[in-house]
């Protein structure tokens, strides 16, 4: 071959390499940044519920304001208008996800969010931590600690009194206990102790030490009843874990450990441990962004697992992810996405 046509294929090579493509967590950020409404909120066009943005526009701020600026560049003005969307969607009372009464958007859960993405932010937040700390189900709301419920959150509104608890869980009960760590609630705070008797409650630990949902809904417990005691499975442990260390728990504790082993002795990637039979078939998929970033960040917290294989063979070419499972909505990008991103941002590798 000639000096000449080697030089030719040479630059014919070159001209045919593929520039390099961004680390997930970048292509993700930017999915997500571009997707921003123009008033500043996320909505879905999945479902009818989240197309407010009140409880969804948090949601995906929290997970934004994660990624590290060495990967993508906070965007000051979007960042603006985001807050700028949750503070014109707080009530007077404080709380995020009721401008509806009638159809209430996870007002906790939106609440919680809110709280934890604005003090990354670093906004006030003490308003809604007032709110937060008036919905929990203990003496003040006229729970005693022989009631199932005592100790957690529901789904928020207005205040539950005995008999009626409405919708209890352990999700809900973290997201609400790490929003209140971020806004610098001390551990010292009885509100925390409290909290540890329902998340106690939730943990088999005289038997294999995960956890399960909840106390107060039989159905609920996706993992089901084995005919002695629901069983456990992966999301709640790694909920659970991170509920003991949040409320002030050393790493080193019994329950922690007992957890810690469960969920490293059946964690699969993505693949939800603890569901068993025919019944339960699709739950391992469907909670899987949910587990993907309840567990990454639990991992982070005690070491021993990770889930960034799966994630970086599932991104799609806009840099999203979606659940082909409906069963908790992460078939909509703008619920697997942020999930993804928290647990790209809680492994140990970006």
């Amino acid at each position: 071959m000639t000096r000449r046509y080697w030089i030719a294929g040479l630059l014919g090579q070159a001209g045919c390499t593929q520039p390099p493509q961004p680390p997930p967590l970048a292509r993700a950020a930017g999915y997500l940044w571009h997707a921003q409404a123009e008033d500043g909120g996320w909505h879905s066009h999945t479902y009818g519920l989240l197309r407010s943005g009140q409880s969804l526009t948090p949601f995906v701020l929290e997970a934004l304001l994660q990624v590290p600026e060495a990967i993508y560049p906070e965007p000051h003005a979007k960042v603006e208008r985001a807050v700028a969307f949750i503070r014109s969607n707080t009530q007077s009372d404080g709380s995020v996800g009721m401008s509806d009464p009638s159809i209430p958007d996870y007002p906790n859960y939106g609440t919680a969010l809110s709280v934890s993405a604005l003090c990354r932010a670093r906004r006030p937040v003490q308003h809604m931590v007032e709110y937060l700390r008036q919905q929990q189900f203990t003496e003040r709301n006229g729970w005693s600690q022989k009631d199932p419920a005592y100790g957690a959150w529901g789904m928020g509104g207005n205040r539950r009194t005995p008999p009626n608890t409405g919708h209890v869980d352990l999700s809900m009960t973290r997201y609400v206990i790490e929003a209140l760590r971020a806004a610098g609630v001390p551990a010292s705070d009885p509100m925390f102790a409290c909290a540890r008797v329902f998340i106690e409650r939730c943990q088999n630990l005289d038997s294999d030490g995960g956890f399960f949902f909840t106390t107060t809904e039989f159905d609920t417990n996706k993992a089901g009843h084995d005919g002695k005691r629901f069983r456990s499975y992966g999301t709640t442990t790694a909920d659970g874990i991170l509920a003991l260390l949040a409320t002030g728990l050393p790493p080193g504790h019994e329950r922690v450990l007992a957890a810690r082993r469960w969920l490293t002795s059946h964690h699969r990637d993505m693949n939800v441990p603890g569901f068993v039979g025919e019944a339960y078939q699709r739950w391992p998929r469907g909670l899987a962004f949910y587990y993907a970033a309840a567990s990454a960040q639990a991992f982070r917290a005690l070491t021993g697992g990770s889930v960034i294989g799966e994630l970086e063979r599932t991104q799609r070419a806009d840099g999203s992810w979606s659940n082909p499972e409906n069963l908790v909505k992460e078939d909509d990008p703008f619920i697997a996405t942020p999930f993804a991103i928290r647990a790209l941002t809680g492994a140990e590798r970006l």
